[in-house]
């Protein structure tokens, strides 16, 4: 499910990863037992903080890696910057943020106010453990071919360019629901290692859900990149904006269904599950984005239900 880490991670740095294997990691995790099961978080119910709201900027859930939030800031807020970095609020003073898989161990936020005072708030961010599969015989795999190495560049200008795009969709505020149903194969954070060197983790879920088979949009959305043929890596590629610097990427799909600047809402089919692109068996690979954070959308959704939610 994850890329070697050869001439090729220079190619894909700053993408949702393409290559995935439809069969869940089998051998012994390095990490704890509970590393070895997907991520089954309790599902968002509301957007209304429940009691125990994590500090000034009342998150309404705890931090944790590969985990997104939704806060509130201070009345009378101007500017949010976290960790450096501005980052946008609504006019009901609600945003929303992201904790990546290797998110260090605080996140820094400030309110700036119109009056010329800040708040501040160190928010701590908990660990989790990821199920990691040692491969010590593995041979290495092959340079990329020439033909890669021609077309990719033009990809990953055009995945780039798409998350330049910033929509005013609600869709970041909404409680998610599974893009497609069916077995969980392959799940957030993993990572192998070859021969003693890490590869890249998987930074996304798969769903085995069998060719063919129905994906819908998780929330409203715009759709920012509908590929016209398939990529070398993803195959036929879907991202839909969800707004607040929030998007989802849908991988090897057997078609699309949308088009570029469709606006989608939340249960709208997108397209089908496929193999196109670096796969092994049919399944979706959904990838998640807050900014430059790829987060877990396990966490978002909750664990897997027995047959698709009423629209």
């Amino acid at each position: 499910m994850s890329l070697p880490r050869t001439a090729l991670v220079a190619l894909m740095l700053g993408i949702v990863p393409g290559s995935c294997i439809a069969a869940p990691v089998a051998s012994t995790p390095a990490n704890s037992p509970a590393a070895a099961t997907p991520v089954k978080a309790a599902r968002p119910t509301s957007l209304t903080p429940a009691p125990g709201v994590i500090g000034i900027f009342r998150l309404d859930r705890a931090p944790v890696q590969g985990g997104y939030a939704l806060g509130w800031v201070p009345p009378g807020t101007v500017r949010l910057v976290i960790d450096g970095h501005d980052v946008r609020f609504a006019a009901d003073r609600r945003f929303s943020i992201g904790f990546g898989r290797d998110f260090q161990a605080y996140a820094t936020i400030t309110a700036f106010r119109a009056d010329g005072s800040a708040v501040t708030d160190k928010i701590a961010v908990a660990p989790r453990q990821w199920r990691i599969e040692n491969l010590p015989t593995l041979p290495r795999f092959s340079q990329p071919s020439a033909e890669f190495q021609a077309r990719r560049p033009g990809e990953l200008a055009q995945i780039n360019a798409a998350r330049t795009i910033a929509s005013d969709t609600q869709g970041w505020r909404q409680t998610f629901r599974w893009p497609a149903f069916g077995r969980v194969s392959g799940v957030f954070g993993s990572q192998r290692v070859y021969a003693g060197e890490p590869g890249a983790p998987h930074n996304g879920v798969d769903v085995a859900g069998g060719a063919g088979a129905p994906v819908y949009a998780p929330a409203d959305g715009v759709v920012i990149l509908a590929a016209a043929s398939p990529f070398t890596l993803e195959g036929n590629l879907l991202m839909i904006d969800h707004g607040m610097g929030l998007n989802s990427a849908f991988l090897h799909l057997s078609r699309i269904d949308v088009k570029l600047g469709d606006v989608v809402h939340q249960g709208d089919r997108l397209g089908a599950i496929g193999m196109t692109g670096r796969a092994t068996g049919p399944h979706l690979h959904w990838g998640m984005r807050w900014n430059d954070e790829r987060i877990d959308p396990a966490t978002l959704v909750g664990p897997m239900p027995a047959a698709p939610a009423a629209k």
